[in-house]
């Protein structure tokens, strides 16, 4: 396991060099939703429609961030269950998308997905939601607002929270392989 300290930008032309276990701390614009505003973004490239923004070398973190208290850019922005998105990221990889970032298993075809467009799927831990969003530098709702935390929103990222790649683009999955487990609360920092 190496440390890779990467924006999102880097993340198209280096996807395929991250192995499964290395550490990403990644900084940039990430965009945060979860099922239902994937479903809407799904429907709307059903119809054709303009996407609230472009998925080529994008990168979504599958979180529903609370609203943020005065002082703060975001409130807790915990990952939700990758799976819950995985009728959606075939379709959304072959569009461009970089990366996800989630918590829990992802089923074989978008392991496939991942493989074939050269993408990744960064592990995020649950419960860590509030040190999650001290790692967050400002978040803007950019669409589907009327979902409250559940909308697409943008958020500027310190390069100091860190993330473990958990897929890779030779398609190991780290909790299959067991290592997952035994890595516990230590994939995630905010430094």
């Amino acid at each position: 396991m190496t440390e890779k300290k990467l924006s999102v930008t880097q993340l198209p032309s280096l996807a395929r060099e991250l192995m499964v276990g290395d550490r990403i701390l990644l900084s940039g614009t990430v965009y945060t939703a979860r099922d239902a505003a994937h479903r809407r973004m799904a429907q709307a490239m059903d119809r054709g429609e303009p996407l609230p923004f472009d998925l080529h070398g994008a990168v979504i973190y599958y979180a529903g961030p609370t609203p943020a208290p005065e002082h703060l850019p975001i409130g807790s922005c915990g990952p939700t269950t990758s799976g819950r998105m995985d009728r959606y990221t075939p379709r959304m990889l072959a569009s461009g998308l970089a990366a996800m970032i989630g918590k829990g298993e992802r089923n074989a075809a978008v392991c496939q997905a991942i493989k074939e467009h050269g993408a990744v799927y960064l592990c995020a831990v649950g419960g860590a939601g509030a040190l999650a969003a001290g790692c967050v530098k400002s978040c803007e709702i950019i669409a589907y607002d009327d979902l409250g935390c559940e909308s697409f929103a943008s958020s500027r990222w310190w390069s100091r929270l860190t993330r473990m790649a958990a897929i890779s683009f030779t398609a190991r999955n780290k909790r299959k392989s067991g290592l997952l487990l035994k890595i516990g609360l230590a994939i995630i920092s905010c430094i």
